[in-house]
């Protein structure tokens, strides 16, 4: 059987464009993708996804390579490590309780026991890992003059301190603005109080004037009432003053010049004055001397011309 070396050359090349061909389509975008969907060039089932089984490797010197690392023989105090049992409840023991669980005995789902087991656990740690640390001369108080780092930068907290002073800003000016509400709430409803006290007055006036028109009532107070009001008010206090005594003025000249001692009593009525009638005189007392104008030198009195006489001496005039 003879073979043309040119149907082999063939074969090679139609082998190289079927691989170049699915390199080209495994590479193509989503565009020429939905051109060949819409020319009917794919198909369902032509692509189909297989799970290739998974490769288990079993590299057991590597597994040993981790455990000669680990175990590594080092002393306790560069391990500080610490396997142990909780410490005893002692607490429930003298209050006559039944001892909580120990190792295994513990519910997972009850939080309060679990975290109390971690709690016993830490316990019986710190007591049997202080002795070891005192042992190997490690100190485990903190000192007084211990000074360290903050873990946050001097920026950082001054960032913190300007926003702390401008919300403390905000709150005062959040509570300046409220108490500004509640002022002019309280102005706005004086106002409003004043406005209906104004128009009650009004209203007031407004009914007496029409009551005097209408003859009900001949009284004109009304018209005074602020005026008789401010008398009022101001006569109230002075009366209260009187009341409580003498003011500082006369206090003052009462101590510079004193009382004035005691007065003659001249004008006094007394029983005597009273019974002694000598200088009483009828003529006097009963006006019988004569009435009219005043007496002249010859003790006729000067009587007063008539009406018609007047104007007789009026027209000579």
């Amino acid at each position: 059987m003879v073979i043309d070396s040119r149907t082999m050359e063939s074969a090679e090349e139609d082998a190289l464009l079927g691989e170049e061909s699915e390199e080209e389509h495994s590479e193509l975008s989503d565009s020429e993708l939905q051109e060949a969907f819409s020319k009917g060039l794919l198909k369902p089932g032509m692509n189909v996804l297989v799970d290739e089984p998974k490769k288990c490797v079993n590299n057991v010197e590597g597994m040993k390579q981790c455990l000669a690392d680990f175990r590594r023989d080092l002393p306790w105090m560069e391990r500080l490590d610490m396997t142990n049992l909780p410490a005893e409840d002692v607490l429930s023991k003298v209050e006559g309780k039944v001892p909580n669980a120990t190792n295994g005995d513990i519910n997972v789902d009850d939080d309060f026991q679990r975290e109390m087991f971690f709690y016993r656990q830490a316990q019986a740690t710190v007591i049997e890992a202080l002795p070891l640390l005192k042992k190997n001369s490690i100190a485990t108080k903190r000192p007084d003059d211990y000074f360290a780092e903050m873990a946050k930068s001097d920026q950082h907290m001054q960032k913190i301190r300007q926003k702390l002073i401008s919300k403390q800003m905000m709150m005062e000016k959040s509570e300046k603005a409220k108490k500004l509400r509640e002022q002019r709430k309280f102005g706005k409803k004086v106002q409003v109080e004043v406005i209906q006290k104004r128009q009650k007055e009004k209203k007031a006036m407004m009914n007496a004037v029409k009551k005097y028109q209408k003859g009900m009532t001949d009284k004109l107070d009304f018209l005074e009432g602020d005026k008789k009001a401010g008398k009022d008010s101001s006569q109230g206090p002075k009366k209260v003053s009187n009341k409580k005594g003498p003011n500082a003025k006369r206090k003052y000249k009462d101590q510079k010049f004193g009382f004035g001692g005691k007065k003659s009593g001249k004008k006094w009525n007394t029983k005597e004055s009273f019974n002694d009638v000598s200088s009483f005189r009828a003529k006097v007392a009963h006006a019988k001397g004569g009435k009219g104008g005043k007496k002249g030198k010859g003790g006729k009195q000067n009587k007063r011309p008539g009406k018609s006489v007047r104007k007789k001496m009026k027209s000579r005039s």
